[in-house]
């Protein structure tokens, strides 16, 4: 039984135990994964064919390591230019092991292994909760009544002082008296025109 699956923008036909090095898939060594986008199954029987997909077929499969392909040289020039440019790349890969071929009708084993371990992970621990149950409460106590900072005793009776009820200083009406004084208009000098006038009526 084969299968002819796409993955990385890429197709693969596969058997069940075969090794192949499709594009990076997110996984870890011994990861289980389910490759959904099955374009066709094939066996003694005859061939499905989808369109383009096979509703409810899958493949599973085993990350294998995560590694990468041959290095290729990229080298670009331009004659006569003075323009030469060489870079180097590896591609990351990704080897997988095909451990079933599931039908349309088959169950998928390792859908299901992925969600148990999902459901692992969100699991929250009971020390943690009660941790953060702790710093709620002591964020919401109510803090300890504080004292008015400045008070004058006059007998039995407490008077608070307050800000408005602080008079005026005088420095505050001389800064307006001199801000008042500055405004007001100052002669002008005598132009070229009248200092002529004024040399012409003394002769």
């Amino acid at each position: 039984m084969y299968a002819v699956i796409k993955t990385g923008g890429k197709q693969y036909r596969v058997v069940k135990d075969e090794v192949i090095a499709v594009e990076k898939l997110v996984g870890e060594a011994g990861a289980s994964l389910d490759l959904g986008e099955v374009l066709m199954i094939g066996d003694d029987k005859g061939t499905t064919v989808g369109s383009p997909l096979i509703d409810g077929a899958s493949v599973s499969a085993e990350v294998v390591e995560q590694a990468r392909n041959d290095k290729i040289v990229v080298f670009k020039k331009k004659r006569r230019k003075n323009y030469r440019r060489k870079k180097g790349h590896r591609q990351d890969i990704t080897l997988l092991r095909i451990t079933d071929i599931n039908g349309p009708g088959a169950k998928r084993a390792a859908q299901s292994a992925t969600k148990k371990t999902r459901e692992k992970k969100d699991e929250i621990p009971t020390e943690a909760v009660a941790d953060a149950k702790s710093v709620e409460a002591k964020a919401e106590s109510p803090k300890a009544n504080t004292k008015p900072k400045a008070t004058a005793k006059t007998g039995s009776k407490t008077t608070v002082k307050s800000k408005s009820s602080v008079p005026k200083t005088k420095s505050s009406e001389s800064k307006k008296k001199a801000s008042g004084s500055k405004t007001a208009t100052k002669p002008k000098p005598p132009t070229a025109r009248s200092r002529n006038k004024n040399s012409d009526d003394d002769d």
